[in-house]
């Protein structure tokens, strides 16, 4: 009986820290070079060309996106890291969007665990179509 009290305290900490673990802007709103689309086990990252207003466009796609808000950045600094976290446990993901001239990059990752299983990839390709239904 005290092995399975233990346990449940350790899932209990456990989901606590996944949901109220701090998020230092420092290691998540960066900008690596990308040059191309990429699929990875635990995000995406896509480039497209929206002309010079695609940030701002995004921006408001992503903030009215529920369970999503901004670590870090504006569109005035030109790069912005957004938190999505999922329904139940809270699981954060990263979003860091950037403008590169017309370009936009779109980097999507999580911060626990190996895979998404989909999830970031799913988020990004919903904000980009919805970006690109306002392009006409």
């Amino acid at each position: 009986m005290t092995v399975l009290w233990i346990l449940l305290i350790a899932a209990v900490g456990v989901l606590a820290y996944i949901r109220l673990a701090p998020s230092d802007p420092a290691r998540w709103h960066m900008r690596p070079e990308f040059t191309e689309n990429r699929n990875m086990a635990g995000g995406v990252v896509r480039i497209v060309e929206t002309g010079p207003d695609g940030l701002a466009r995004l921006d408001r796609i992503a903030r009215a996106t529920p369970r999503t808000s901004v670590l870090a950045g504006s569109v005035e600094e030109g790069m912005i890291t957004y938190i999505s976290r999922t329904p139940t446990i809270g699981f954060p993901d990263y979003t860091t969007v950037w403008q590169d001239g017309d370009r936009l990059v779109v980097w999507g990752r999580l911060r626990f665990g190996r895979s998404d299983f989909g999830v970031n990839r799913a988020r990004v390709e919903a904000w980009l179509k919805a970006l690109q239904a306002q392009s006409g």
